[in-house]
């Protein structure tokens, strides 16, 4: 068993071996029963369980709340399956936080709040980066971060202070998806 820690959370992973399709349901229910604690409509949660769910893809979840639509994707581990799970738990530990009244419900909806277009910007900011449009290792994100801005920060001799608030901006939608 691994513990994969994401968004502050430890999650105790195992990969899903067989029946994919069913477990992924599995995991969809668990999500769609969470998000329905804070009064989330089943109706208002997307979840697309296309095709073989042991599939080599990401997975991601649209859910609508209070008039924001939300977003959450994940393409840490291989399968489909695997990623949905790690979803179920992030957001199940997530809204036990707000139920517990330890994390503000503002402040979860802030985490999770996305652009319809959020695909484009996370692929402008790779290419800022320089990097190929599959990236996901943050740990060059960051490095790269790093460089770029010592170059572009306002008290350096090179610094632009619009390329810099871009600097931040991408560097910030990309942790958003990987960290």
């Amino acid at each position: 068993m691994e513990v994969v820690t994401i968004k502050g959370h430890k999650i105790n992973f195992m990969p899903t071996r067989a029946s994919h399709n069913r477990r992924a349901l599995q995991f969809k229910n668990n999500i769609i029963t969470a998000l329905g604690k804070i009064g989330t409509k089943r109706d208002d949660v997307e979840i697309e369980l296309n095709g073989f769910c042991g599939r080599e893809s990401k997975s991601s979840i649209t859910w609508y709340f209070n008039g924001h639509r939300l977003y959450y994707e994940l393409a840490l581990k291989r399968t489909f399956v695997d990623n949905l799970f790690i979803i179920s738990k992030i957001i199940g530990n997530e809204i036990e936080l707000v139920l517990q009244e330890q994390k503000p419900l503002e402040e979860f909806l802030a985490e999770f709040v996305e652009d319809e277009d959020v695909h484009d910007d996370r692929a402008k900011a790779r290419e800022f980066f320089e990097l190929k449009t599959d990236h996901k290792d943050i740990d060059t994100i960051n490095k790269r971060y790093k460089e770029l801005a010592k170059t572009l920060h306002p008290d350096m001799p090179t610094g632009d202070v619009e390329e810099f608030k871009k600097l931040n901006h991408h560097h910030k939608i990309l942790k958003r998806e990987l960290a």
